[in-house]
């Protein structure tokens, strides 16, 4: 039985804790609110106590714009992030992601999803276009995009001047990478960025990804990618 969200708002509310590690984070970050309406339909479509951090978020956030705009967590959807995690997930239709809930993304196309099974945080990352298990549940996790730790994460795909070229995208769109970062090639301060909408970057990484296994498996296939340009290569 689906509960209201008025059942599933919790007198222990987590978003005063999430409002403190925005506050303390070493980075930039922005706790946007969230649109009344939105936020109650999402924590609905969730089915999710507001004493969980993703039931907070949920409810009463737009989304949460971490280190001026590098990582995008989702919430209810905002001007800011205009992603809500139930619209952009598919819960009331075709899911978008089988295996998990999609609850952040960044501006190279790396996402992050919570896992059904083992219940933890993958990314998928744009240098690999591999999940990669980062053994943190959902709270631990968004603690994570508040500390230092993000920085070093993300250390080897940053370049100077990175801070002024993030702050000037929309929260709707990403930087395509060319040559992918996938692919060998020289640093990315080297390679060309184009701005293009996170739904491009999230079909490209499934896309590209599926045929990279495919070529590690030995399947014969036929690879072709879009270069700036617009040409064609095979």
């Amino acid at each position: 039985m689906t509960r209201p969200w008025t059942e599933l708002v919790s007198p222990d509310d987590a978003i005063e804790l999430i409002r403190s590690w925005s506050k303390e984070s070493p980075t930039p970050s922005v706790v946007v609110d969230a649109i009344p309406g939105h936020g109650r339909r999402v924590l609905e479509q969730l089915q999710v106590s507001t004493r969980s951090p993703l039931g907070a978020v949920a409810l009463h956030t737009g989304g949460i714009v971490v280190d001026g705009g590098w990582l995008r967590v989702l919430g209810s959807g905002s001007s800011q992030v205009p992603r809500s995690l139930d619209e952009w997930n598919g819960l009331a239709g075709d899911r978008r992601c089988d295996t998990g809930l999609l609850v952040a993304d960044d501006v190279l196309g790396g996402f992050f999803c919570w896992f059904e099974s083992p219940r933890t945080i993958h990314y998928l990352a744009p240098d690999t276009l591999e999940w990669e298990d980062l053994e943190l549940g959902y709270t631990d996790w968004l603690h994570w995009c508040f500390s230092d730790r993000l920085a070093g994460f993300y250390d080897e795909l940053r370049w100077g001047g990175w801070q002024a070229e993030v702050g000037a995208l929309a929260g709707d769109r990403g930087l395509h990478v060319w040559p992918p970062l996938y692919s060998k090639g020289p640093a990315i301060a080297e390679r060309s960025r184009k701005s293009v909408p996170v739904e491009e970057l999230w079909s490209l990484a499934l896309d590209f990804g599926e045929q990279l296994r495919c070529v590690e498996d030995g399947t014969e296939i036929q690879i072709r990618v879009t270069d700036e340009t617009g040409g064609r290569e095979t």
